[in-house]
């Protein structure tokens, strides 16, 4: 069974700069300034960074998958919200690693339900297979985990 996918879209981004640089897509919807956190010695400055921008996409892209899943159970997800964390840091085998948590807050269902979705998205949603064995992953209702995957 093959793992690549038939593309159905695929986005282009340049970046000139690196991670203190812009970046621009193809259709130029995304134009952004890049700027590196204080955290890694950086500026801090008003641009965005690789690890926010790699969170927003991995939060959007899971709570596809989750909203899709509790569509077909019929749930009431008005009000609910991922929250994507990213981290970066240096590895003991030299170089940098990163390791990546997503919180589910979804009022109105039960834990037990709650921690079937996070387990089924984490299962189907394609930025957390490009992740499995690669990072670690921790995914939590509210305060409490669900899961904790180490690469």
């Amino acid at each position: 069974m093959s793992h690549q996918p038939e593309i159905l879209y695929a986005a282009e981004v340049a970046v000139s700069g690196g991670r203190a640089g812009h970046a621009l897509s193809s259709d130029g919807r995304l134009d952004l300034n890049l700027d590196v956190p204080t955290e890694m010695g950086g500026t801090g400055g008003s641009g965005t960074n690789p690890e926010q921008l790699f969170a927003a996409a991995h939060a959007a892209c899971f709570q596809s998958a989750l909203l899709r899943i509790a569509s077909g159970r019929k749930l009431d997800t008005r009000g609910w919200r991922i929250v994507a964390r990213v981290a970066i840091g240096p590895i003991k085998s030299g170089g940098f690693g990163l390791s990546a948590g997503l919180q589910l807050d979804a009022p109105g269902i039960g834990h037990d339900e709650a921690h079937d979705l996070m387990t089924r998205a984490h299962e189907s949603c394609p930025y957390s297979r490009a992740l499995r064995g690669n990072v670690d992953v921790r995914l939590t209702v509210g305060a409490t985990d669900v899961e904790h995957q180490t690469a």
